[in-house]
């Protein structure tokens, strides 16, 4: 019930693209994907999460193409021009090169001050247009999405009758985890004349192929 609801799908996700091959992951700090990616090079900006390399993702320091696979989780959101970093991934990637990569959508602000963006998946279309795209994951459907916020407001909040209020919230975040079934359809507008598909997750996982 405390286990974070996004944790496991995002580690699911990742099994599926496991592999062997040199690997860039890019503000890595503090992961543990080394298990699915065991011949991974990290970088991050802060020191203080122990990195392989102390890096900024919008100036890599590595050559063209030097990496088959890119991997970033949850790092685009706090990059301040994510058009730059998409240009410098692209950079670094080799010919048909892959990249994986996690960000938010529907999330409150963390790991503030520095939290600048949220994506859609057609925005992220859009910063991805000069790859080829495998395929793009809503990572919660709307319901479990609720039940993520709940976490979260009890992860970064000190509530009235904190204690016992945090158990009522986590429960409530564990049963909206279990009830996305309810809904039948949904809409991209208020009018409901455009339909859609999981309109509120709480993020977006990215695969893409350098052309």
């Amino acid at each position: 019930m405390f286990k974070k609801i996004t944790r496991k799908k995002l580690e699911f996700f990742l099994k599926r693209y496991a592999t062997s091959k040199k690997v860039l992951d890019i503000g890595s700090g503090g992961s543990s994907y080394e298990k699915f990616f065991p011949n991974r090079l990290s970088i991050d900006i802060d020191p203080d999460r122990k990195p392989d390399i102390v890096a900024d993702a919008h100036h890599l320091p590595f050559k063209d193409g030097e990496f088959e696979v890119i991997l970033s989780t949850e790092m685009l959101e706090h990059a301040k021009d994510p058009f730059q970093v998409e240009r410098e991934i692209r950079r670094v990637t080799a010919s048909d090169g892959v990249l994986i990569l996690s960000t938010r959508f529907v999330f409150p602000i963390h790991d503030s001050p520095n939290d600048y963006w949220r994506f859609s998946k057609y925005g992220l279309r859009e910063l991805f247009k000069e790859w080829d795209i495998v395929e793009i994951v809503a990572e919660t459907k709307n319901f479990s999405t609720i039940g993520a916020l709940f976490q979260r407001i009890c992860f970064q909040s000190e509530l009235r009758f904190n204690k016992p209020m945090k158990l009522i919230l986590f429960f409530i975040a564990w049963i909206f985890s279990k009830i996305d079934g309810l809904t039948r359809r949904e809409f991209g507008d208020i009018k409901k004349e455009v339909p859609e598909k999981e309109i509120m997750p709480a993020g977006y996982y990215i695969v893409c192929q350098k052309r």
